[in-house]
């Protein structure tokens, strides 16, 4: 039954790179994975461009662990030598398409291990979601979807990993900051150079740690990536704008963070685009964490953002594949990796007891 699954998942997996689906234009890719699903005898349900797929025996009573992936793709950067749209497989066994290796190899190794837990007894329930707009972090994404979900226990998120379970991931906060100052004439002594105030802010930005460091994950990063003063050369600037991108761990809520950066640097103005990609993690100790490391995978903190950040359960991203691929021209991902990582996650969930 398994190799029966893992050609189905690959011919899946090439009718989703054959069909452009860039973050918030995903609905073809939902199409056909709702179709997909249809066909194999699940009835999905579609949350816009998510397909949730609920246990037909569910439960109450029983926990319920959530399989999800991403159905969406950034859009291909220059460099590729192959169209990123057309599925290829070379002679070492690598198919080549933009998407395959984040997230399409872990969507469709999901699915065929959700296909094949559905029919077995489990002594919990299993929900599946192939979610949209993740690498956009929209709105419309997991966020919509998570709104039909019954109450979760726990979640394993399909992301390139190299089916090392990553324990724990940062999250992210993005935050506007003004400093002031007094307008003057450049060329006389007056007004309060909104430039030079911000400089002691920036350093402390740079420099600025707290007292709790993340074992997985470690310190949370601070970098000051853009700036933006003055209207022309002989005006003394009165304003002082720079973005701040602020990589959150699990010492802390996001919430917290942003407010001992905010009393670190009281003379600058911080507001958050959003607090809710929150960093996320699960015990070590976890049957499911457990269960991987007894398979040959070995637990590490991950630095990239996925729906986990919305995920307020504990939650582990495993999945086929290598992150250093996502995001490139050329992206593939081996056959290989697909097989395994469906073995792989059925031997995780066949038995499992939480």
């Amino acid at each position: 039954m398994i190799d029966e699954l893992y050609y189905r998942a690959i011919d899946l997996l090439k009718s989703l790179i054959a069909t452009p689906r860039l973050s918030r234009d995903e609905g073809r890719g939902a199409d056909i994975v709702e179709c997909f699903l249809r066909d194999c005898g699940c009835r999905p349900e579609r949350v816009a461009n998510n397909v949730i797929v609920f246990d037909e025996r569910y439960d109450p009573s029983r926990p319920t662990l959530l399989l999800n992936s991403h159905i969406d793709t950034v859009k291909p950067v220059d460099g590729w030598s192959r169209e990123p749209f057309a599925p290829s497989v070379d002679d070492c066994e690598r198919l080549f398409g933009l998407g395959s290796n984040d997230a399409g190899g872990a969507l469709v190794s999901l699915i065929a291990s959700f296909l094949y837990m559905r029919e077995r007894e489990r002594s919990y329930n299993l929900m599946f979601v192939a979610s949209a707009e993740e690498e956009v972090s929209g709105k419309n994404g997991f966020e919509l979807a998570m709104s039909r979900l019954p109450h979760i226990d726990v979640a394993i998120v399909g992301e390139p990993t190299g089916m090392n379970p990553a324990v724990a991931e940062k999250g992210l906060m993005v935050l506007d900051g003004v400093v002031g100052g007094v307008s003057g004439h450049a060329a006389r002594d007056e007004g309060e150079n909104a430039i030079y105030n911000a400089i002691p802010v920036i350093e402390t930005l740079r420099r600025l740690t707290f007292d709790k460091e993340s074992l997985m994950l470690g310190p949370v990063k601070i970098s000051v990536t853009q700036i933006k003063s003055g209207t022309q050369h002989n005006v003394v600037p009165d304003r002082c704008e720079m973005v701040v991108d602020v990589r959150t761990t699990d010492s802390y809520t996001n919430l917290e963070t942003l407010a001992m950066i905010r009393d670190a640097v009281p003379q600058c103005e911080l507001t958050p685009r959003s607090t809710r990609l929150n960093p996320s993690s699960i015990p070590l100790g976890h049957p499911i964490v457990k269960r991987l490391e007894m398979l040959g995978g070995v637990a590490y903190g991950s630095p990239t953002l996925s729906d986990q950040a919305l995920m307020p359960w504990p939650s582990v991203k495993v999945g086929p594949g290598d992150s250093a691929r996502s995001h490139t021209a050329d992206e593939y991902i081996k056959l290989a990796e697909i097989r395994h990582a469906i073995e792989t996650y059925v031997h995780l969930l066949d038995g499992l007891n939480l």
